[in-house]
Order: C-alpha cells, then sequence, then structure tokens
C-alpha cells in the first residue's frame, strides 16, 4: 500500500479491515443457521445497491454492497408470522425458517457473529505469533529522561527491572501499574546492571491528565524482542491475548460509565479509517494486529444488551427461556425503538468525537466566527 497516495491507501485500508471484520461476522451467523437447519436467503457485505452477486447451490444470494459500512445475513422466516401476508408466509419452506426453531437454536444463531469476531481475534494473533513471534516479556530500560525520577535514582539504559518494593515484575506493564498509582512516594526498585542486582530508591513524578493523577518514572522500554512460536503454543497465546484485550477494553468502558476516563476516546468510522491509513503504512503486520484487535471491539459492541444488536436479541431470548413464552409484541417493539435511538446517538456523539479531533470542528468553527 505504500505505493498509493495517502487518500486512497486510507479508504482501500478502512474497506480491506471493515470487510475482513464484518464478512467473518456474518460468517459465524450463516454457518450456525446451517448447522441449526435455518435456510439462509441472502449473506452481504455492504449495504446499498450490490455492486458483484452470485447464488450458490442452496440458493443463498451472496452480494457486495457499495456503501461498506456494515453487513447482514437474512434468514428465511425470521418475522413472525404474524408480520407478513399471507402470500410470503406460503413461500416459506417448512422447518427451514427461523422463527419456529426453538429458543436454544435461535440464540446460537444469534451469538455465533460475536463468537466468529473473537476466534478470528485468535487466529490473527496467532497468525502472527507463528510468523513475526510474540513480544518477549522484558523489564529493559531503553531510555532515561534527563531531570527524572529515574535519572535522580541513577538508572541508566540497559538496566534490567526485577522487583518494585520487593514485587517481582517481568513485564513493562506491570512496572506502569505500580508506579502510576504512587506519584510522590518512593518506591525500592531493584535493577540488574551488568549481571549484579542493586536496589535503588526512585520517587515518581506527579503527572497530571485532566482530573487524574498519576506517577511517572521517567524511563522508556528497551526494543521489543520476539520470539516465533510453534503452531498450537501460537494459537493459545493467540486466545490469552484475545481474553486480554476484552478484559482491557471492559475496563475501559467501565470506566467510562463510572467517569474516570472520558468519553472523547469513543471513536467512529472517520477515526477508525484514519487509524487504518496510519497502520497500514507501519506494515501488514501492524495492520493484521489492529484488525484483530478491532475484532475484539466488534465482539464486544455487537454483545452489549442493547435491542437491535446481537446482546439485546440474546436478552429477549433469555426472557423467553425463562417465561416460557416471548416478550409482548409491543415490549419489544419498545424495545427496539429505543436501541436504536441509543445507537444513533452513540454513533453521532462519536462521529463528533472525529470530527473535533480531525480538527474539522474547529476549522468549521474558526470559518464561521
Amino acid at each position: 500500500m505504500d505505493i498509493l497516495p495517502e487518500p486512497f491507501r486510507t479508504i482501500l485500508s478502512f474497506i480491506v479491515v471493515l470487510g475482513v471484520l464484518v464478512f467473518f461476522h456474518e460468517l459465524g451467523h450463516y454457518l450456525a443457521a446451517r448447522w441449526r437447519g435455518v435456510y439462509v436467503e441472502r449473506f452481504s457485505v455492504g449495504f446499498g445497491r450490490a455492486i458483484a452477486t452470485g447464488t450458490d447451490r442452496q440458493g443463498t444470494e451472496w452480494r457486495i454492497g457499495w456503501l461498506p459500512l456494515g453487513g447482514y445475513v437474512k434468514l428465511h422466516g425470521q418475522e413472525q408470522p404474524e408480520d407478513v401476508p399471507d402470500e410470503v408466509r406460503a413461500t416459506w419452506r417448512p422447518g427451514q425458517t427461523f422463527h419456529e426453531k426453538s429458543v436454544g437454536d435461535r440464540a446460537i444463531v444469534v451469538a455465533a457473529g460475536p463468537l466468529a469476531n473473537f476466534v478470528l481475534a485468535a487466529l490473527m494473533f496467532g497468525a502472527l505469533y507463528m510468523t513475526v513471534g510474540r513480544p518477549a516479556a522484558t523489564t529493559a530500560i531503553g531510555t532515561v529522561q534527563e531531570g527524572s525520577a529515574a535519572a535522580s535514582a541513577g538508572l541508566l539504559p540497559g538496566d534490567r527491572i526485577l522487583a518494585l518494593d520487593g514485587q517481582q515484575v517481568t513485564r513493562f506493564e506491570e512496572v506502569q501499574r505500580h508506579i502510576q498509582p504512587r506519584a510522590g512516594t518512593p518506591v525500592a526498585v531493584t535493577v540488574q546492571r551488568e549481571g549484579q542486582e542493586r536496589v535503588v530508591t526512585a520517587t515518581p513524578a506527579a503527572r497530571t491528565s485532566g482530573e487524574t493523577t498519576v506517577g511517572v518514572l521517567g524511563v522508556g522500554a528497551a526494543a521489543t524482542e520476539f520470539q516465533r512460536l510453534d503452531p498450537f503454543s501460537a494459537l493459545w497465546a493467540g486466545t490469552v491475548q484475545t481474553a486480554d484485550i476484552t478484559k482491557q477494553t471492559l475496563g475501559a468502558v467501565w470506566q467510562m460509565i463510572a467517569g474516570g476516563r472520558g468519553a472523547e476516546e469513543l471513536g467512529g468510522p472517520l477515526r477508525i479509517a484514519q487509524m487504518s491509513g496510519q497502520v497500514a503504512e507501519l506494515g501488514i503486520a501492524s495492520l493484521i494486529s489492529f484488525m484483530a484487535v478491532l475484532s475484539v471491539n466488534l465482539a464486544l459492541i455487537n454483545l452489549f444488551p442493547i435491542p437491535v444488536l446481537d446482546g439485546g436479541h440474546l436478552m429477549f431470548y433469555a426472557a423467553e427461556a425463562i417465561r416460557g413464552r416471548p416478550l409482548p409484541p409491543r415490549a419489544q417493539e419498545y424495545g427496539f425503538r429505543a436501541g436504536f435511538a441509543l445507537l444513533i446517538t452513540l454513533f453521532v456523539f462519536a462521529t463528533w468525537n472525529d470530527l473535533s479531533q480531525l480538527g474539522v470542528v474547529r476549522w468549521a468553527t474558526n470559518l464561521f466566527g
């Protein structure tokens, strides 16, 4: 992609990233529907007028829409019988309609989409660990800032941090987690230098970001070392990495809800497009890693208990399983309306954040005074 001009590289990267993620998400729904005996009428990547179509031996129409902002799988008989005219019901295939399947089968079909995104992320991470290698855990110091707490304590590039306040650390992320809440508090740092261990005392400096104050040691990690893994170990490591990103993402969402993190970090399609172009410049490995992280995010977003999303459908199915019958149609209708309104609100808010970050809002403000 380096040979493409910047706008085209960003657009192409965005289409590739979103297209792959959407395809695997819908493929999960499709395969689960086939498994549970539901006929699939259409498999579409993208919305709007089709730019490419084809029909397989089962009669499913495969199509690519011109607007690459999502996709869908049209399940046979997805509507309730009372919601369609008699001439439509007459064309339904007995035993292959979605609505007549058990609540468990319907839940499997719906949950398979997000599950496919989790699996895709694990496979992508695993493929990277087999080819490029997994970043090896290290606490080696690469740089020390002048005048920082680390410089005052006598830490040097090449030192390897072994423990903080007697607690062993093996990854630089653990160093950050220990230092950040200890601004102004002396910390005993055990380092290895030229094969010998020594203990120094460093007092992290306070750095304020918004309403949050964190401790800063003033060191940077050494260059990352990569270790290639065998296929089984790589797949397991990819699964673990997917679980870690899931946990971190849920933690970040909870911090936004609790007010401990700014909602300006919430991004939409414009930011994804911008980041896709930037990551593509770094190479295919960086782009695959970025796609894996986005795949986890797409899975989690779809699992949120918001009507219209997969998580909302699963919530309705859970209520149906508990009650022994579906929720009243009016309750479902109100739920879908509220869910749609919430999604539109989030989309507008995320787009506003994107435009603000890209400088469009500031430009328009200056233009119109």
